[in-house]
């Protein structure tokens, strides 16, 4: 464990950082319990010195092949029966009740991820109830985007290390020059890096108060019950409209690898195309890009440079013209009483960063 450091205010703190894993697990010195992004002076400072990440942040796999046959089901799955469901509706074979049923899902995981594993866990955008927070998890694991503390761990190291040596999913770093090393670097970001353990994050290191979270700890542990979950109700909500077995295998076929499918690459998408294109609002030292076509599809996640600017906000769209669903549904849920310590950027703090 790094050495205890002074915690620096709210609105300077590197939500990704080790020294904030530390803090974490020791217990702040002020303010919260929540980390924080860094000013750009704060980046500027530690550059000089850049090595890279230590070992101890970088989690070591247990069973190396059989992680990565895992991933490959999960990933090559999905879209041999997208292929099916394209065969189906070439025959005029999708029904009504699929697409509702595939919206249903889509939004209620998708959320799960971005307002839950995102927003809540990894950035402490807000706070809520136990119960809140234990069912955005279990929607969030139904997406079967990975164990919950894992995916929180890689994302704080992403944010500790920007595209730079130690990004667990940058597109830029070691992918050579040229068209050739743009193309590996987003193949590498998009879904590369899954199959790559040399960067991921240690959840020690990175997520500790997560691991010492019952509630939470507990989602992690039976991110297989989740997952089977969220293929079952899928599968159960067609039996039920359909009232057929064939009717609930359409719903499985929709509500689950359709759905998993084109979540999987909207997440993916952030990654990889949110690190190349599009425009950046704000200065923050790194590759991050707002690409607004892919907002309404990621709830929000799109505004990527602006999320990167201020990583402890709860809302990624900073205009009326930005549309960020999780936003919205934090916001709501701020007005029903069930969340609370809501962060908001402040107008002068975006001027400040504003390119």
């Amino acid at each position: 464990m790094a050495a205890r450091i002074d915690i620096a205010p709210r609105e300077e703190q590197d939500c990704g950082m080790a020294t904030v894993a530390s803090e974490l697990a020791e217990g702040p010195a002020v303010e919260a319990d929540r980390p924080q992004e860094a000013t750009p002076g704060a980046l500027d400072a530690r550059a000089p010195t850049f090595e890279g990440p230590t070992p101890e942040e970088i989690q070591v796999p247990v069973m190396l092949g059989l992680d990565r046959a895992i991933t490959a089901l999960i990933t090559a799955l999905p879209p041999l029966l997208v292929a099916l469901a394209g065969w189906r509706l070439w025959n005029r074979e999708l029904h009504l009740r699929d697409v509702l049923i595939f919206l249903v899902l889509y939004a209620a995981t998708g959320l799960g991820v971005t307002v839950g594993f995102h927003r809540l866990l990894t950035h402490r955008s807000f706070k809520t109830s136990g119960w809140l927070r234990g069912l955005l998890a279990i929607l969030g694991t139904m997406s079967i985007e990975g164990p919950l503390i894992s995916w929180v761990a890689d994302h704080r190291k992403h944010h500790a290390y920007t595209d730079r040596l130690g990004d667990p999913h940058s597109p830029h770093v070691d992918h050579g020059g040229g068209w050739r090393g743009a193309l590996r670097g987003l193949a590498h970001a998009h879904v590369g890096w899954l199959f790559d353990h040399a960067q991921r994050g240690a959840r020690e290191r990175f997520a500790p108060d997560l691991l010492a979270d019952p509630v939470v700890a507990f989602v992690d542990a039976t991110f297989l019950l989740w997952s089977l979950l969220g293929l079952a109700i899928p599968f159960g909500l067609g039996l039920l409209i359909g009232g057929t077995v064939a009717a609930g295998l359409d719903g499985l076929l929709w509500g689950g690898a359709v759905r998993i499918f084109a979540l999987h690459h909207v997440t993916y998408s952030i990654n990889s195309l949110c690190h190349f294109f599009g425009r950046r609002r704000f200065a923050t030292g790194d590759e991050s890009r707002n690409l607004g076509w892919l907002a309404p599809l990621s709830f929000g996640e799109a505004w990527h440079n602006n999320h990167h600017a201020f990583p402890t906000s709860a809302f990624h769209g900073m205009s009326r013209r930005e549309l960020d669903l999780s936003g919205i549904t934090i916001a709501a849920l701020e007005r029903a009483g069930l969340v609370w310590d809501v962060q908001r950027i402040a107008p002068e703090r975006r001027a400040a960063k504003a390119l």
